[in-house]
């Protein structure tokens, strides 16, 4: 240890003064030795401190690390924001089903179907499955079977069919509440666009409570459809459009082609669910 030769050493400092001048930058005897207490009372407090965490007996009932991270997951679970879109795809694939109308020998449509019970019908657009011969549908397992008409509603595009069996693996859609919506909603649509089995797009409500003409039939009025721009085409139509929380909120109907080229510009329509719902209830059967 090194020692400031102006400075006495250690085991000098209680000795009596001499006639030596001191030194103008030696301490005080009394503030030597308050220094001192004061020094030796804080390391005696923290050696009780130390023996105190170390020896003092463990509460049971304290807060365990397991106990701090089943506590960040659930306040992370109560915040969790809605689910994302694989997810959102995955709960609503079991509910999916692709249509075939077939009318004659050599002329057929393609759809897509939802089913909305647990009888297992299934809800698609009218304009699909109008006047065929056979239905055809195939569900997300795969299963292929013939589908009946039940009911259909030709102001809403809306029809039901059944088939005798369903797979165990088809289950029905959750509905959601269409009259929540807002503009810059998201919004999902599942489909078979162009024949595309099992499809998926995003998009955003981009118009509601619209109004347009049948296509082919200008005395006919679609009204109260929601306007959207997830990508749709040929074979989407009677598909689902799902909210963020993945429940069908509308039935794809059509899409806006004022050129006449029959594929998707960026805006879309559906029927909302519930006049859906309704209009396959009291439609008409056929």
């Amino acid at each position: 240890m090194v020692f400031d030769p102006d400075l006495p050493r250690p085991d000098e400092q209680h000795r009596a003064p001499t006639e030596t001048t001191a030194s103008p930058y030696q301490p005080s005897t009394a503030t030597g030795d308050r220094w001192f207490y004061a020094t030796v009372g804080l390391l005696a407090g923290l050696a009780l401190a130390l023996a105190a965490v170390v020896f003092w007996p463990i509460d049971e009932a304290a807060l365990t690390p397991a106990d701090v991270d089943a506590a960040i997951a659930q306040a992370l679970s109560d915040q969790a924001g809605p689910p994302l879109a694989s997810e959102i795809y995955e709960r609503a694939s079991p509910s999916l089903v692709a249509i075939r109308a077939i009318r004659g020998d050599d002329e057929s449509n393609i759809g897509t179907g939802v089913i909305i019970n647990d009888l297992g019908q299934i809800l698609t657009s009218n304009h699909v499955v109008f006047g065929a011969d056979q239905i055809d549908v195939q569900f997300a397992d795969g299963t292929v079977t013939q589908a009946r008409l039940v009911t259909n509603e030709t102001v809403l595009d809306i029809a039901v069919l059944s088939v005798a069996n369903k797979p165990a693996t088809a289950q029905p859609a959750v509905l959601g509440n269409p009259r929540t919506l807002q503009v810059g909603d998201p919004i999902y649509a599942i489909g078979n666009p162009l024949g595309l089995t099992g499809s998926i797009s995003a998009g955003i409500i981009s118009g509601l409570n619209r109004d347009i003409p049948f296509p082919g039939d200008e005395g006919l009025i679609f009204e109260n459809l929601i306007q959207f721009d997830a990508a749709v085409n040929q074979g989407s139509s009677g598909g689902p459009l799902l909210n963020a929380d993945g429940h069908v909120v509308g039935i794809v109907t059509a899409l806006a082609d004022p050129a006449g080229q029959g594929f998707f510009i960026g805006i879309g329509f559906a029927v909302p669910i519930d006049l859906a719902a309704s209009g396959a209830a009291d439609g008409p059967s056929q």
